[in-house]
C-alpha cells in the first residue's frame, strides 16, 4: 500500500510512528520529508555502482547487485536502530520516485509483521507540493513586517512573540545566517531544505491571524526569498523598531562574539563597499577585543547607511514605530509585548 499526499498538510499529519528516508546519505542531507531519519538501503558509492552496472553492463546485473547490497543494509538497519521496535510500529518509508529502493525494505518490514508503507511517488511528490505552495499558488495569509536597522533586536523579539502566541516566522532561523556579512550562524542548509523548513512553517500558521516575520533582503546568506512571500513581504504593513546605537552596539557584541579572527576576516567582505582603510580600521577593533566599538563602526558606517538605502525602496511608511531605551533581557521583554500590541491592533 502506498500513501498518498494531497497537500502539506497531509505530510503533517501523517500519522505514522516513524518516516524512514531510504536513499543514499547525499540524498537526505540535501533535503527530507520533515521528521524524516536516515537509513539508506543503498550508501552514496554503493548508489553509484549499481547506477553505473546499470548503464555500462546491464539492467539485470545492476538489480542484482543491488538486491543483495539492499538486503544486507536491510538486515544492519533491522539488528541496529530499530531493534527496539515493538510489533505495533507503524513505518512510513520513502525513496526518490517511490519505487524499487522503498518498496523493498517496506516488503521486508511487512515481512516482519510491522504496518509499513511507502509514499507514493517518494521524495519528488513531496517535493512537487512544496514547490507548489511557495512557487505557483497564491500567498496565503496575513504578513506583518517586523522592520528596524540592524541591532535593534528583531531576532531576539521574534522569539519573545512566539512565546506570547503571535505567529511568527523566523527566517534567519530557518536559512542559518542572520542577513548580514557577521551573520553566519552555521552551515546554511541547501535551497531545498530551506524552502522544505519554510514550507512547513507556512502550513502550520492559520491564515486568519497574522504571522510577523522579519524584514529581510530576497537573499539571506546564498539563499534565496521565495518570490511570492518576499511580494507579500514588500506589500505588509511594517511595525519599525528603533534604539540608541549604543544599546544596538552592545547587543550586537554579545550576538556576533566569537572568533576573532573569523569576525575580522567576515568584516574583512566589505573592501569592495567601504574602502580597505575603513574595513581595516573595524576589523583592528575585533582584533583588539573592542567589539562593541567595532560594532558601532559598522554600524554607523554599513548597515545604517545600507538601511536607509534599501528602506528608500519600500512601499509605504511604517504603520507604527516603537521606541526601545534599552536593549538587556528586560528591555527586550517589554519591547516585545510592545511589539504584540502592535500586531494586535493590525
Amino acid at each position: 500500500m502506498a500513501r498518498v499526499f494531497s497537500t502539506l498538510s497531509d505530510v503533517q499529519s501523517h500519522g505514522f510512528d516513524t518516516v524512514i528516508d531510504v536513499r543514499s546519505p547525499a540524498e537526505y542531507a540535501v533535503d527530507h520529508l520533515p521528521g524524516a531519519i536516515n537509513l539508506p538501503v543503498l550508501g552514496d558509492e554503493e548508489r553509484a555502482r549499481v547506477g553505473t552496472i546499470y548503464k555500462q553492463e546491464s539492467p539485470f546485473q545492476a538489480r542484482k547487485i543491488g538486491a543483495a547490497l539492499v538486503a544486507r543494509n536491510a538486515a544492519a538497519h533491522i539488528e541496529g536502530p530499530l531493534a527496539d521496535k515493538d510489533g505495533g510500529w507503524r513505518p512510513l518509508v520513502y525513496c526518490w520516485r517511490g519505487g524499487q529502493r522503498s518498496g523493498a525494505f517496506a516488503s521486508i518490514l511487512k515481512d516482519i509483521g510491522w504496518r509499513a508503507e511507502k509514499v507514493a511517488g517518494g521524495y519528488q511528490s513531496y517535493r512537487r507540493l512544496v514547490a507548489a505552495a511557495l512557487y505557483e499558488a497564491p500567498f496565503q495569509g496575513r504578513i506583518v513586517l517586523l522592520d528596524g536597522n540592524t541591532g535593534t533586536g528583531k531576532t531576539e523579539v521574534l522569539g519573545r512573540l512566539a512565546g506570547q502566541g503571535i505567529q511568527v516566522i523566523d527566517l534567519e532561523g530557518l536559512a542559518g545566517h542572520r542577513g548580514s556579512v557577521l551573520g553566519a550562524i552555521g552551515d546554511q542548509p541547501s535551497q531545498k531544505a530551506f524552502e522544505s523548513a519554510l514550507a512547513a512553517a507556512l502550513a502550520g500558521c492559520d491564515p486568519e491571524r497574522p504571522v510577523v516575520v522579519e524584514a529581510e533582503s530576497s537573499k539571506i546568506g546564498r539563499l534565496l526569498v521565495p518570490p511570492k512571500l518576499f511580494e507579500a513581504m514588500r506589500a505588509a504593513p511594517r511595525i519599525e523598531i528603533r534604539a540608541p546605537v549604543a544599546e544596538r552596539a552592545g547587543l550586537l557584541a554579545r550576538a556576533y562574539g566569537g572568533s576573532v579572527e573569523e569576525l575580522a576576516d567576515r568584516i574583512g567582505l566589505l573592501r569592495s563597499l567601504r574602502g580597505t582603510a575603513e574595513v581595516e580600521s573595524w576589523a583592528g577593533l575585533v582584533r583588539v577585543g573592542e567589539l562593541e566599538a567595532a560594532a558601532r563602526a559598522l554600524i554607523e558606517g554599513h548597515y545604517d547607511p545600507a538601511y536607509a538605502k534599501s528602506r528608500g525602496r519600500a512601499t509605504g511608511a511604517a504603520r507604527e514605530v516603537i521606541k526601545a531605551s534599552r536593549l538587556d533581557e528586560a528591555g527586550l521583554d517589554a519591547l516585545a509585548t510592545e511589539v504584540a500590541r502592535a500586531v494586535s491592533g493590525l
